[in-house]
């Protein structure tokens, strides 16, 4: 395949080496250099209080005297903050992450190349072959379903399950991104080809779907609370989170599910910009992808486990098509359009 890998079956993958040579592994002089610049700047799409603070307070412990400065937006604002801030020649963040958010930036020329020595545990999949970014974790996307009104066993498990009439009004998702409707349309679609997914989705569509105008948890909350029995495009990694306190709540691989790539980058004119590559590079580490496995993230290097092992394809023995920001960037208008036109 010819320009950048999108997406690939997950099962029985193997690590493989970087696709440019790898940057040498933070020495003494990088760290004294970030350690003179004395902070690092980190605009995240990540959750503050679960990972955010966790990891830089690690960090902060193996680097004293650098401080971790963050601010937490979703990934279309942080890519318009950024966006603004260099417009306004001040730009104020040094590493930023997100499943959107590095395209655009990288069009208008603000993302520098930087490829940390561990980037060659990640498969090809999982990092830019240009270098501009590396995954640090991972979404997949998958249906969730109340327990207490669908038994596992009785479950949908194939896209051609959701066609039966007995889920007809009883399936929900939302309306807005690869984490709703328009992303299931896309997984559909890279499954299936253009010609059958298109006939699929004909047919789905009469199966009178429910559009909520919310974010996907609030869409798995609403299947919690009882108010739909399935939830069609959710992260499968909040069943867990939920099903622990103490929720009535699973998620299914219908497989291949759509595998999101949160990835990690450095900005071109960084005020910080020895701080930020260290960051990234302890982000990447085995260290740093631990820390999102304790905080019930999903880390990207296979070699991590997620914290209930079968939520990632290795463990979980399910198939799943990796989307790349670059894919979503380029499809994502076409399956919303699709979704308008089939589902409102």
């Amino acid at each position: 395949m010819l320009g950048r890998r999108v997406f690939l079956n997950l099962s029985g993958i193997l690590l493989a080496g970087a696709m440019i040579p790898s940057a040498l592994a933070a020495d003494q002089g990088m760290i004294a250099a970030a350690k003179k610049e004395g902070e690092v700047v980190w605009y995240t799409t990540l959750i503050v209080k679960q990972i955010v603070r966790p990891m830089a307070a690690a960090f902060e412990k193996k680097y004293p005297g650098i401080k971790v400065r963050y601010v937490r937006a979703n990934a279309t604002s942080t890519a318009n903050k950024i966006l603004n801030e260099a417009r306004a020649g001040k730009v104020a963040a040094d590493i930023f992450d997100g499943t959107s958010t590095e395209p655009p930036l990288e069009k208008a020329g603000l993302v520098a190349k930087y490829v940390p020595a561990s980037a060659a545990k990640y498969p090809p999949e999982y990092k830019d072959p240009q270098g501009y970014w590396v995954a640090g974790n991972l979404y997949f996307l998958t249906p969730g379903i109340n327990t207490s009104l669908v038994k596992k066993a009785d479950a949908p498990k194939t896209y051609e399950d959701l066609l039966d009439p007995k889920w007809k009004g009883k399936m929900v998702w939302n309306a807005s991104s690869t984490s709703s409707g328009p992303g299931f349309i896309g997984n559909v679609l890279l499954t299936m080809g253009e010609q059958k997914g298109m006939a699929y989705l004909e047919k789905l569509s009469k199966q009178k779907i429910v559009s909520m105008e919310a974010s996907a948890r609030k869409v798995l909350d609403s299947v919690v609370a009882g108010e739909y029995p399935i939830a069609l495009q959710i992260f499968n990694h909040h069943t867990v989170i939920s099903a622990k306190k103490g929720a009535p709540v699973d998620w299914v691989a219908m497989q291949p599910v759509m595998a999101l790539v949160s990835t990690v980058s450095v900005l071109k004119d960084a005020p910080h910009p020895n701080a930020g590559r260290l960051l990234m590079d302890f982000v990447l580490s085995e260290e740093g992808q631990k820390i999102f496995a304790n905080a019930n993230y999903l880390p990207a290097m296979p070699s991590v486990p997620a914290k209930v092992k079968n939520l990632k394809p290795e463990a979980g023995n399910y198939k799943a098509n990796v989307v790349t920001p670059d894919k979503v960037a380029t499809d994502l208008p076409k399956w919303k359009a699709i979704f308008d036109k089939m589902f409102r």
